[in-house]
């Protein structure tokens, strides 16, 4: 896969990315959440856009997969939260959301696209609002998925979940495939699938395993605080998705999140958990396009979004 050289907070960073589809069609650059590869976009929900007409980006965001990695670089996360909580001075972390949602800019610049529709999942969600807001002009549309405002009133993971986020994973390849049950947790209860989810830690293990990233992206979730004033100035076609049986953030993360933003549309999918099952990928990538095709028909016709 190509990587991008992107200018960031700590100088340059290297972006992994790969493209799909026509350079054409109207671009979705899809943003995938804490400690999760652009793997976690699975081939066939980006086939499935492809298929609509689209364009499609999905990128490893910094301290994950195979972009740039800060070795060594300490972080706290815990210290970070208690910090925001306690309305305290944030204490410095290597870099935030903001920088996050600078690396994907760089990568459209070096793509030569203007503005695309930005897709973010989980954390990718809190990057994705943050990228609109700040660059509102690189975007077109938003889709929030299994996301948060930043308030953390709302969307708390049930203490279980939070458990098994915070569980430091197993180090030998054995072990962390089968400790993979343990996200069962937060699945779609639903659609559980013991087998695939192994397969696809198997991948994500192969392809790199890096769990020294995870307090970095964790602290730049928490230095990043609150979107909620930012988000009710968002002026672009949005489309909020969550699932009805999240608990690793739960629905009310969501609707807050379409509350506060004008004129946004909040799907709630049943059945789903804090994952995105083969099941429901039909239904999702086929609300997701209309969304996108809808923002484009704003967009060249002129009509005011309602």
């Amino acid at each position: 896969m190509p990587r991008a050289i992107v200018p960031a907070n700590i100088g340059t960073v290297e972006i992994e990315y790969e493209t799909l589809g026509s350079p054409l069609d109207p671009t979705i650059l899809l943003i995938m959440g804490f400690t999760a590869q652009l793997i976690a976009w699975s081939d066939k929900f980006c086939q499935m856009l492809v298929d609509q007409g689209f364009h499609v980006i999905r990128f490893d965001n910094r301290d994950c997969g195979l972009s740039t990695k800060l070795d060594g670089v300490a972080a706290d996360p815990m210290a970070v939260m208690s910090a925001f909580l306690e309305n305290k001075p944030t204490p410095a972390v290597p870099y935030t959301l903001s920088d996050m949602a600078l690396d994907a800019v760089g990568l459209l610049d070096h793509l030569g696209i203007d503005a695309a529709h930005i897709v973010g999942a989980s954390m990718g969600g809190m990057i994705a609002q943050t990228l609109v807001i700040e660059h509102p002009h690189r975007a077109r549309s938003l889709t929030s998925v299994m996301s948060v405002s930043g308030n953390l009133d709302y969307g708390a993971p049930t203490p279980e979940a939070a458990v098994v986020l915070l569980e430091a994973p197993s180090g030998d390849r054995q072990s962390y495939i089968n400790d993979s049950v343990k996200a069962r947790v937060w699945h779609s209860r639903r659609y559980f699938d013991e087998e695939k989810i192994k397969t696809d830690y198997a991948r994500s293990y192969d392809r790199s395993f890096y769990p020294e990233g995870a307090s970095r992206q964790l602290a730049a979730i928490y230095a990043s605080g609150s979107r909620e004033d930012a988000l009710t100035k968002i002026a672009l076609p949005t489309l909020v998705i969550h699932g009805t049986d999240d608990t690793l953030l739960q629905p009310s993360g969501g609707q807050r999140t379409a509350d506060l933003i004008p004129h946004s549309t909040l799907f709630m999918v049943a059945d789903m958990g804090h994952d995105m099952p083969e099941p429901l990928l039909p239904l999702l990538t086929s609300v997701i396009g209309s969304h996108v095709k809808l923002a484009e028909w704003h967009r060249t016709t002129g009509h005011a979004i309602r």
